[in-house]
């Protein structure tokens, strides 16, 4: 991929325009109002179908002006910078819509539904010459390097493989929440809302980045594990396994668990292991005649490190390329069958929730980050071996 010319300096405070303000959206308004009272942004406009109320817009915010029309809205208000948290199929357009007017971009994960879509996007920006951050927060957290120094010091000796689990609900309000959500395809295009490639995409290209293995040549092989105990196109509950040139990677995640817990990455070596709580940047060190060590990690906000990337020359911690290995993912989940629905009998609603649960599942993640298994290497007796695929 061509490398884009390094932007012209940019002075504080940098005007931003926000692309999809409800839902997640609040966070970046949160983050806005925040930065803004730093001096590092100043919020000039807000891109929604209908406009924010003022009561949806922080106090501090002051009036930025909004419009439907995100070009329209870049062009009026001399945004260098847009924030996009819209569905994911419209995030190559709108990403390029800004890129063509020189603006610099902080895209929320995953970046796009599809390879295709991906290299459009990559290419795109590039011809521009225009920064692009990739909304993966976790790979903010100064734990990430840390794991990596410790894992260069061969702290837990060879890296033999990582794992990574997820067991999260989500309940059935959740898949109601845009005509998008939890499908696969909608009017003819990609989506791709799975519980691997969006809720839970961060373990995977959390533990990619930990591998040093976070661009797409360094993925050789996935088979994946689709399937799903709520009533919709994508799958709520899969695991895959990835081939890099390190080490494998197997990735299990549901968002049916019975008791949610805290998602974690895994990294395995030949005298201890790595677990990061990537949510909490807390790190578990074990490895063999040493006693257990903790370490809590400070983080880095994303769009932060874009500003101080386009007015200082700090490195971007997140560009598109070094996450063209997690896009072999979604591109391997995207071109899978579709999602297989799990027998009655192995999921049930608990008394009183709105949400299905699967008896087991949060021990069944727990052992495929642990052994690299996928589901039906563990005995699961609803993952048949037949409905996994390889790509």
């Amino acid at each position: 991929m061509t490398t884009a010319p390094a932007p012209v300096p940019l002075s504080l405070p940098v005007p931003v325009v926000l692309a999809g303000a409800r839902g997640h959206g609040r966070t970046h308004l949160d983050n806005l109002r925040r930065l803004q009272g730093k001096g590092l942004v100043r919020l000039v406009g807000i891109c929604e179908p209908a406009p924010l109320t003022a009561g949806e817009i922080p106090a501090g915010l002051g009036s930025p002006a909004q419009s439907a029309d995100l070009g329209a809205l870049l062009d009026t208000t001399g945004a260098r910078v847009a924030v996009l948290c819209t569905p994911i199929p419209t995030h190559t357009g709108l990403a390029l819509t800004a890129a063509e007017r020189g603006v610099h971009i902080l895209l929320e994960k995953p970046p796009t539904p599809s390879m295709a879509e991906f290299r459009r996007l990559s290419d795109g920006i590039a011809r521009a010459g225009v920064a692009c951050q990739i909304g993966f927060q976790s790979l903010g957290s100064h734990a990430v390097p840390a794991v990596r120094e410790l894992i260069a010091q061969g702290a837990i000796g060879e890296v033999t493989g990582a794992g990574g689990a997820g067991a999260w609900a989500r309940d059935e309000a959740y898949y109601r929440r845009a005509p998008w959500a939890g499908r696969r395809r909608l009017n003819g295009t990609d989506v791709v809302d799975g519980v691997l490639t969006n809720p839970l995409a961060h373990i995977t290209a959390t533990a990619l980045a930990l591998l040093g293995t976070t661009r797409a040549q360094d993925v050789t092989g996935i088979e994946t594990e689709l399937w799903r105990a709520n009533a919709i196109e994508s799958d709520d509950t899969s695991c895959a396994r990835l081939t890099t040139t390190r080490a494998p990677l197997t990735v299990a995640a549901t968002l049916c668990a019975e008791h949610p817990g805290e998602p974690y990455v895994l990294v395995h070596g030949t005298s201890g292991r790595i677990t990061f709580w990537y949510k909490q940047d807390r790190v578990l060190l074990q490895r063999a005649g040493h006693g257990p060590q903790e370490f809590h990690h400070g983080r880095t906000d994303l769009l932060e490190n874009l500003l101080a990337h386009l007015t200082s020359g700090t490195d971007l911690l997140v560009p598109p390329d070094t996450t063209g290995a997690f896009m072999r993912l979604v591109e391997a989940v995207r071109t899978a069958p579709d999602p297989a629905p799990l027998p009655a009998a192995a999921w049930r609603t608990p008394p009183g929730e709105h949400r299905r649960t699967v008896p087991g599942v949060d021990a069944l993640v727990a052992a495929a980050a642990d052994t690299l298994s996928l589901y039906s290497e563990l005995g699961a007796a609803w993952a048949r071996p037949k409905e996994m695929t390889r790509g």
